[in-house]
């Protein structure tokens, strides 16, 4: 299991950003997005990407997949979704932090899963 930090502009990039992790890399998303504040996930994203970041996101959400770390950095690095897209590992001091800004955080509205769907037509 691993988390994953998704800022963008808006939500329309947030939420094709999300089908794209399900569709194209394939990545099981469990539970609802969370929304984090933006302000946060920039700061979090700057720590550990330890860098400053050309673009301040307007919205920012957090999902918690059912892959590894590993696994979920191979398969994002092929597809080229229209949010920044960072994975958090429990490796990183940070990932407690976000675990427990999750819990506490609203769901994304808008927001379903490709894959619930497809189930539900069978």
């Amino acid at each position: 299991m691993s988390l994953i930090i998704l800022r963008a502009e808006n939500q329309a990039k947030l939420l094709n950003s999300l089908a794209d992790i399900e569709r194209h890399a394939g990545l099981k998303i469990m539970g609802k997005p969370r929304l984090l504040e933006n302000k946060y996930a920039d700061a979090l994203a700057e720590k550990i990407l330890k860098k400053k970041l050309k673009m301040k996101s307007n919205v920012a959400v957090v999902v918690r997949v059912q892959q590894d770390a590993t696994l979920s950095i191979m398969r994002v690095k092929k597809i080229h979704p229209p949010a920044h897209i960072i994975i958090v590992s429990d490796e990183y001091d940070e990932f407690a932090s976000l675990k427990d800004q999750m819990a506490q955080a609203p769901a994304l509205k808008g927001y379903y899963s490709h894959k619930e769907e497809k189930k539900s037509r069978k």
